[in-house]
């Protein structure tokens, strides 16, 4: 069931560069369906404009990038990127079910009672089960450590894709699952299908801010794989869009069920009953300070409900069509296209008095999907280094800044310490600065508290040869947290607590609000007993980071596996 490493020389011609969308109009493509267009500016891509049926589009391009029409046109950085990222996702799921952990434990435990001799295997097993439950299984043991990787949603290269929307690498189960239920995908297509997959997430993360209307950021990667699934096991456009739009309109149970024509009342039935509180994504899972286990199997089941969607759509059962230019789909239900300005765009005004939205209209976004060359949205991606929060990752980067070069700071100890000051952006200040953070209770609300996150790697400082903290690559090794910086142990570590009661956060204000996420604008100021003040300097581009290109990448993710 291992994906086979594929390693691939492409010579490419230099693509022209972009340029501002509104300047080139669109021309039809030889596509079998009308959707998707091409524009001048981007030889390199599919663009589906808002006015078109953009959940028929999204099946079409999975169903031709996967199977090759494009031909071997995708750069050799991106295949290697996608390697990195799927084997950076299988040791964090592999870890999480050697240490126990609760979610995955329970969930592999489960799908291991759903026995099917035509689906797929859970991490750790050969034995064959319901496909679905093996993805529910194995993606919540990606996500579990919140340790894989993550997209910030920001393409300022394409017109209209800065939406900022978060996501992570959890995904990629999905593409197994296909492999094994079919026999007959190799390596390679395996890994274009995960391209795909994160393209498509990606790029919806870049055009649709779900954060913005607290809607959990999974959705993105239900579509996203209900198309790859989809593509993989031989479904139409018509199939992938019918079950794009129960993913979206089912699971997320908006009114999109009643809206256009052909809803019937046992659609609306079945609608009602599947309905149930994981198929509602709000970022209800993600409240108040202790976190449980929804929070981190929410992509997990998410993925689950849209491989059953497919499922249900090759087998006849009809979706909601068009899900994307849905008036009372989530898409134009939060940004509606009609009856409602720029000015009056607020949420009770579109819920109870844009009757307006109910008609014919765009979808909010034009999409682009790229199919060759090495503008893919994994390529944006970020590596996490270690187990923590991303939104931290300006800050840890500043702890190792501040270690470096500064032996006063090292030998000053923790009792040396006065107090921490990190200046931080929105969101980072408003989810993990929060100060009732400062005393988590659980490992997953402890990786979500900047204030235990940062206590954490500085207490490893402490407790490190300094002369062993040589250089960046050296510190982030050395100062890697690890499951077992979140453990009992260290969750009640005295000396984490005393130092998390030391650490005050400021809000950067607009300066450092724009710019995000294009980096993750951090500075953290140390004050010492002595008097002395180490000062971390901004941060923006931490290692990891997408536009870092300082660190020893490789290295530090060896280590990390």
């Amino acid at each position: 069931s291992r994906i086979t490493r594929v390693v691939r020389r492409t010579t490419l011609a230099a693509a022209p560069d972009m340029r501002v969308l509104a300047r080139h109009a669109f021309r039809r493509s030889n596509l079998t369906v009308s959707c998707a267009r091409a524009f001048s500016a981007y030889p390199h891509a599919v663009v589906l404009p808002k006015d078109s049926n953009q959940a028929l589009g999204i099946g079409q391009y999975a169903i031709d990038f996967i199977n090759g029409k494009y031909g071997e046109t995708v750069d050799d950085k991106v295949w290697e990127r996608i390697e990195m990222f799927h084997t950076d996702s299988v040791m964090c799921g592999v870890s999480a079910l050697a240490m126990k952990t609760n979610a995955p434990t329970v969930l592999r435990n489960e799908a291991l009672t759903y026995k099917d001799s035509n689906g797929a295997t859970v991490f750790g097993s050969g034995e064959k089960v319901s496909p679905e439950k093996a993805v529910v299984a194995n993606a919540s043991a990606v996500r579990e450590w919140d340790s894989n990787g993550t997209v910030f949603g920001y393409n300022p290269s394409i017109p209209g894709h800065t939406a900022g929307e978060f996501g992570h690498n959890d995904f990629y189960p999905v593409v197994v699952a296909a492999a094994q239920v079919t026999g007959s995908i190799d390596g390679k297509k395996a890994l274009r299908a995960m391209i795909a997959s994160d393209e498509i997430r990606g790029r919806l993360a870049e055009v649709f801010s779900l954060k913005s209307y607290k809607i959990d950021h999974v959705v993105h990667g239900a579509i996203a794989s209900a198309a790859v699934y989809g593509a993989l096991l031989g479904a139409t456009p018509e199939q992938i869009e019918s079950a794009i739009g129960m993913a979206v309109a089912h699971y997320i149970p908006f009114r999109a069920i009643r809206a256009g024509r052909g809803a019937t009342p046992e659609q609306i039935e079945s609608a009602i009953g599947m309905a149930v509180a994981h198929y509602i994504p709000f970022r209800a899972i993600r409240a108040g300070r202790d976190l449980s286990d929804s929070k981190g199997s929410s992509a997990a089941i998410s993925t689950e409900a849209a491989v059953l969607s497919m499922r249900r759509a090759m087998a006849g059962f009809a979706g909601p069509k068009d899900i994307f230019r849905n008036p009372e789909s989530i898409f134009r239900f939060f940004e509606p296209t009609t009856g409602s300005t720029a000015s009056n765009k607020d949420i009770i005004d579109i819920t109870l008095g844009n009757k307006q939205r109910w008609g014919p209209g765009d979808a909010p976004f034009n999409l682009v999907l790229s199919h060759s060359g090495s503008d893919f949205a994994v390529m944006g991606m970020h590596f996490k280094l270690g187990l923590y929060e991303h939104q931290s990752a300006g800050a840890l980067q500043g702890v190792v800044n501040a270690v470096l070069g500064n032996p006063d700071l090292l030998s000053a100890g923790p009792a040396g310490v006065k107090g921490i000051e990190i200046t931080a952006y929105e969101p980072a200040y408003g989810i993990i600065g929060d100060p009732a953070k400062k005393d988590p209770q659980t490992r997953q609300s402890a990786d979500h508290s900047m204030a235990f996150i940062v206590s954490r790697m500085l207490l490893k400082a402490f407790k490190t040869d300094a002369a062993s903290l040589s250089d960046n690559n050296a510190a982030w090794k050395l100062l890697m947290l690890s499951p077992y910086d979140y453990g009992h142990e260290a969750l009640w570590d005295k000396d984490t607590r005393e130092m998390m009661q030391k650490i005050s956060f400021k809000h950067g204000g607009p300066e450092y609000d724009a710019k995000y996420p294009d980096g993750i604008p951090t500075a953290m100021d140390i004050s010492l007993e002595s008097g002395k003040t180490i000062s971390s300097g901004l941060v923006m581009y931490p290692s990891g980071h997408a536009r870092d290109t300082a660190a020893d990448l490789k290295g530090i993710l060896h280590h990390k596996a």
